[in-house]
């Protein structure tokens, strides 16, 4: 599982960054992978990665500001030209289907895989399938806006392969049947438990990923506990006011909702225009100081989601 950022800017693109997008590359599903906001640009920025927009196969919003949205048309369009036939889901906030319905009527685009748009309105469980969870939660900004809770499911620990040889069990298709929790039978009437013979089941992966906001609890509930966070810093901290003002966080801030949520790493993203990339080392040392796994998120930069080691019995 791996993080990459299609673009890091708040408001407007600048020469070194795009607006917002950050993509979630999949290990379950292999070669899928999800996207969270679109602003303008955003799949030229996939065209610079490893992700092939065919197979992106969900596509979240977290609210109706241009930064964050004005891709959607265009990477919909192009995902049908480069040969997307699966069915993509979008989930955002009321009014996102009549924005993707005008544009795509408006411009005449037709689409060769079926398009399944979910608006949420309230806190909940978006969707709970292929090995993971989502749910999301409002936040605190100018208009509604959402912030979205992945979680991976548990995944079976490894076969005591040791305990197999000593009970007399052959590899092969029987392994198999067990690692899948189903109990075996033996030709003498012994009977080989799944429960038995697995390691200790492998935690699942957390990522939160939070749209525009103030500080508040609905961010720190969807990143309890999370493997990563991603969470805006538009200002620095000298300008806390002006991000009370316009519904922002600062980088202090940031890091100060990654503590709370007792989160595993901050990634910072959604910086102002004001902040070039050199600038951004000032911010990662205001964070740092509240919560030391700070970073600045980089764009077409991966940062994975390293997969919880695996314990014996």
């Amino acid at each position: 599982m791996e993080l990459w950022f299609m673009g890091t800017s708040a408001g407007m693109p600048i020469a070194e960054r795009n607006v917002t997008s950050v993509a979630l590359n999949l290990t379950r599903p292999k070669g899928t992978f999800w996207l969270f906001d679109c602003g303008e640009g955003t799949q030229h920025r996939l065209l610079q990665s490893p992700l092939k927009l065919s197979r992106l196969t969900k596509l979240f919003i977290t609210h109706l500001h241009g930064d964050h949205l004005f891709g959607v048309p265009g990477l919909l369009s192009s995902r049908s030209s480069l040969g997307g036939v699966e069915p993509l889901d979008v989930y955002g906030p009321p009014g996102l289907r009549e924005f993707i319905d005008t544009a795509l009527r408006l411009s005449g685009t037709h689409l060769d895989y079926p398009l399944n748009v979910r608006e949420i309105e309230e806190e909940g469980l978006v969707l709970d399938g292929e090995g993971y969870t989502v749910e999301c939660a409002p936040l605190d900004h100018r208009i509604f806006c959402l912030g979205y809770r992945v979680a991976e499911k548990p995944r079976a620990g490894a076969l005591c392969v040791d305990v197999l040889a000593a009970a007399g069990v052959p590899p092969g298709p029987a392994y198999g049947r067990l690692k899948a929790g189903e109990d075996l039978v033996l030709e003498d009437g012994r009977i080989v438990r799944a429960a038995d013979v697995l390691c200790d089941p492998i935690p699942g992966r957390v990522v939160a990923v939070m749209g525009d906001t103030r500080p508040c609890e609905g961010a720190v509930r969807l990143a309890r506990g999370a493997d990563a966070l991603v969470y805006e810093a538009t200002f620095g901290a000298d300008l806390a006011e002006k991000a009370e003002l316009y519904g922002h966080s600062t980088s202090v801030q940031a890091a100060e909702i990654a503590r709370a949520a007792g989160a595993s790493r901050l990634l910072m993203t959604h910086f102002s225009s004001r902040y070039g990339r050199e600038d951004l080392a000032l911010l990662e040392e205001q964070a740092r100081s509240v919560f030391p796994r700070s970073d600045a998120a980089l764009e077409l930069e991966p940062y994975a989601v390293p997969t919880p080691p695996r314990r014996g019995r």
